[in-house]
């Protein structure tokens, strides 16, 4: 099974716009957000949820009120201000504790526990373009790249129930654990820049993850348009380091349009950026 990988070094780009728009152009997927502490594809793909589970990771402290005696030991104990001193009884701060279990390993009441963490959900939606695996992270709690490998994972075994070719997966931005995670068993990763400095600073950072886990790679240049000499200078790099360059797609305020009403980009046929993804995608048909 193939697994198309769209990622970028930042937010912004536009990274799950053009997702969308492949997903409307392939067939034979299975469709799969790994930005789990921001997801979005779901919002322009018209998504009907069928299935909704709980994500559990990690532990948190609770204090039995009835066993505690009020020695504040844990207080002096905890290292991120976990615990918190309410009027006559102690309470865990559930944005701030950690789990490390140090305040009920120490307590000498024993009336503090560790009990599982619910970090969050993970989604199998219905779309127009077909089925789609995502998550959503609570406010505030980590483990992103534990629940990225859950959802590929899931992805997978729903591509090969429905017989499926590939995956089509929306990435987390940057360089960090999420987007190492998604990067696992990718077979092709497509970089989107944009036609900035820091564009191709981050696009740089991006290419340095891919050689090192070896995976066949390719850029795109969205908004090309808003800076045609640093659009150049990024082909001229992308030839350099004999990186695939796949294309470009110029600034339109259809996608605007498309976005703030939902829609995906591809619904409007004759718009300069939907003309160019479509050629766009016969490239990265041919490199998969």
């Amino acid at each position: 099974m193939k697994e198309l990988l769209i990622l970028s070094g930042k937010g912004g780009t536009g990274k799950t716009t053009i997702t969308g728009a492949f997903a409307y152009l392939a067939k034979d997927k299975v469709l799969v957000d790994c930005d789990v502490d921001a997801s979005d594809l779901h919002l322009i793909l018209n998504t009907k949820i069928r299935k909704k589970s709980d994500f559990i990771s990690g532990v948190k402290a609770k204090i039995n009120q009835a066993d505690c005696s009020g020695c504040n030991l844990c207080i002096d104990l905890c290292q991120f201000n976990g615990i918190i001193q309410k009027t006559d009884v102690l309470e865990v701060d559930e944005f701030s504790c950690e789990g490390c279990g140090v305040c009920a390993h120490f307590c000498p009441d024993e009336a503090i526990e560790l009990l599982p963490n619910h970090c969050g959900f993970w989604y199998v939606s219905d779309t127009t373009c077909g089925p789609l695996v995502h998550a959503e992270l609570m406010p505030g709690e980590e483990n992103s790249g534990k629940l990225v490998s859950l959802v590929k994972n899931k992805a997978r075994e729903l591509a090969e129930k429905l017989e499926k070719k590939f995956l089509l997966i929306d990435g987390p931005p940057g360089i960090g654990c999420p987007v190492i995670s998604s990067i696992s068993g990718a077979s092709l990763i497509i970089m989107i820049s944009e036609p900035t400095l820091s564009g191709l600073h981050d696009l740089r950072r991006v290419l340095e993850l891919a050689r090192h886990f070896k995976v066949a790679h390719g850029v795109i240049i969205n908004k090309w348009d808003l800076n045609a000499k640093m659009s150049d200078e990024i082909e001229r790099f992308c030839s350099r380091e004999g990186i695939t360059f796949l294309g470009k797609i110029p600034f339109d305020k259809t996608v605007v349009e498309a976005l703030t009403n939902g829609k995906n980009i591809m619904e409007f046929k004759h718009c300069k950026a939907s003309e160019s993804i479509a050629n766009i995608w016969l490239q990265v048909e041919k490199k998969l």
